[in-house]
C-alpha cells in the first residue's frame, strides 16, 4: 500500500456518518477509495444518502496528520520489531471469516509476525475480575488449546482475557500463531496498562489486530464492538466466567448468531461470576469441564491435536484429604470447616496456609477459602 492508497483508506474510514456498511456498498459500485472520491454527488447519491454523498465530498477534520502517523507506523518499525501492517476489505489478506459477518471492518491494523493464512482459532473470554480458579482455568484451557494447534483469540483484557493469553503462550509451539488479541484502541497504544509487557509478547509470537485509527484511546463503546470479531475470528467461543450482564455474554450472543460454537464452564451456584455461564448452559450452550470437551467438538472441523487434555482431569493425581473434602469447590468460611472437620480454628488455619502455598487453596474477601481444581 502506498501513501495516497492509504490516504484514500483513512479518508473514507473516517468521514462521518458512512459507516461499514455505505462504505462497502461504495466499493462495490466504484472500486478503490480513489475511484469513488472522483465521483460526482449525482453518482453517489445512487448508492448512498444525500447526507452521506455530501459528507464524502469533504475531507475528514484532522486526516492529513492521521495519514502521516499511520505512515511514519507503518514505515518507522524497528528492525528487531514486529512486522506492522494494515489489511483493507477486498485485500486477499484480509482474513475470510470476517467477511461473513454483517458488519466487517474497511480496515485492520495487525501488530505481528506475517501469516501465510489467518489461523483457526478459539476465543476463550471471561470476566475482568475472575476468581482465582477462574483464572486458573483461563490459563490452563489457553495452554490446553494451544498446545492441541489452536491459536487463541481474546481481547488483552484484565482477568480471564490476559490469563487466557499467557497460557496460550505457554502452550504453543515456536513458530505457531500463539493468540490473538483483538483491541478496542489505536495499535500505538496499550491497553490496559498493565498488560504492555504481555503486548510485547503477543506481538512476536502471535497477533495484536485493531480496526480502530491510532491514537484512539480506551472508549467504553469501542470494546463491545470489537468483540464480533473475536467471535468471527474463532471456531467458537468459550466463556470461563462471566456476571449476568458483561462483555463476555455479548460475545457469545456474536459467536451464536454467526453460526459458531459457544461453550461455558459451570461454576458456584453461590457464586456471581458464575451466573453468566450458567444463563448460556440454560440457552444451549455447551457445558465444558476441560479442554478435551472443546476439542472434541472441535475435531471433526479440523486437524486438532491430541493433547494432555485428552486424558481427562487429573484428580486421580491429587487424593482428597480431610481438609480437602470439607472445603468441597465453593467458596467457605474458617467457621463452617470448623464444623465440618471438628479441628481447631488454629489447625485449620496452619493447614489452609500450607495448602495456599501449594496453590492448592485460594484465600479470597471476606475470610473465605475456596480449593483450586487440580490443573
Amino acid at each position: 500500500m502506498d501513501r495516497d492508497d492509504l490516504a484514500g483508506w483513512l479518508r473514507l474510514a473516517l468521514t462521518d456518518g458512512v459507516g461499514n456498511g455505505a462504505a462497502r456498498k461504495l466499493l462495490a459500485a466504484f472500486g478503490l477509495p480513489h475511484a469513488l472520491f472522483s465521483q460526482p454527488c449525482d453518482a453517489l447519491v445512487q448508492v448512498v444518502t444525500p447526507a452521506q454523498a455530501k459528507a464524502l465530498e469533504t475531507e475528514p477534520a484532522g486526516l492529513a496528520e492521521q495519514v502521516e502517523a499511520t505512515w511514519l507506523w507503518l514505515s518507522g518499525q524497528e528492525d528487531d520489531g514486529p512486522p506492522r501492517r494494515i489489511v483493507t476489505l477486498g485485500d486477499p489478506a484480509y482474513p475470510a471469516s470476517l467477511l461473513n459477518i454483517e458488519d466487517p471492518p474497511l480496515m485492520l491494523y495487525v501488530l505481528g509476525p506475517q501469516c501465510a493464512q489467518w489461523p483457526e482459532g478459539i476465543a476463550v473470554v471471561g470476566s475482568r475480575n475472575p476468581t482465582p480458579q477462574g483464572a486458573a482455568n483461563a490459563r490452563q484451557f489457553g495452554r490446553s488449546f494451544a498446545q492441541a494447534g489452536l491459536t487463541v483469540v481474546s481481547g488483552l483484557a484484565l482477568g480471564v482475557d490476559g490469563a487466557a493469553h499467557e497460557g496460550a503462550l505457554e502452550g504453543a509451539e515456536p513458530g505457531l500463531c500463539a493468540t490473538i488479541a483483538v483491541v478496542g484502541t489505536g495499535l500505538d497504544r496499550v491497553y490496559p496498562s498493565q498488560h504492555l509487557d504481555l503486548a510485547h509478547r503477543i506481538a512476536a509470537r502471535g497477533l495484536i489486530v485493531s480496526e480502530y485509527p491510532l491514537g484512539t484511546p480506551p472508549l467504553a463503546a469501542n470494546f463491545p464492538k470489537r468483540n464480533r470479531l473475536i467471535s468471527a475470528l474463532s471456531q467458537g467461543t468459550l466463556v470461563v466466567e462471566a456476571a449476568l450482564k458483561s462483555g463476555s455474554l455479548i460475545t457469545a450472543r456474536m459467536a451464536a448468531e454467526q453460526g459458531k460454537d459457544v461453550f461455558a464452564i459451570p461454576g458456584s451456584i453461590h457464586s456471581t461470576q458464575a451466573r453468566g455461564c450458567h444463563a448460556l448452559l440454560r440457552q444451549g450452550a455447551k457445558l465444558v469441564e476441560s479442554a478435551q470437551d472443546v476439542l472434541e467438538e472441535l475435531r471433526p472441523q479440523r486437524n486438532v491435536r491430541p493433547t494432555a487434555a485428552d486424558a481427562g482431569t487429573s484428580d486421580e493425581a491429587h487424593p482428597e484429604n480431610a481438609l480437602m473434602a470439607a472445603l468441597g469447590f465453593d467458596p467457605v468460611s474458617l467457621d463452617a470447616l470448623v464444623a465440618r472437620t471438628g479441628e481447631s480454628p488454629a489447625t485449620l488455619q496452619a493447614q489452609l496456609l500450607e495448602l495456599e502455598l501449594d496453590g492448592e487453596v485460594a484465600r479470597l474477601p471476606g475470610g473465605l477459602f475456596q480449593r483450586m481444581a487440580a490443573g
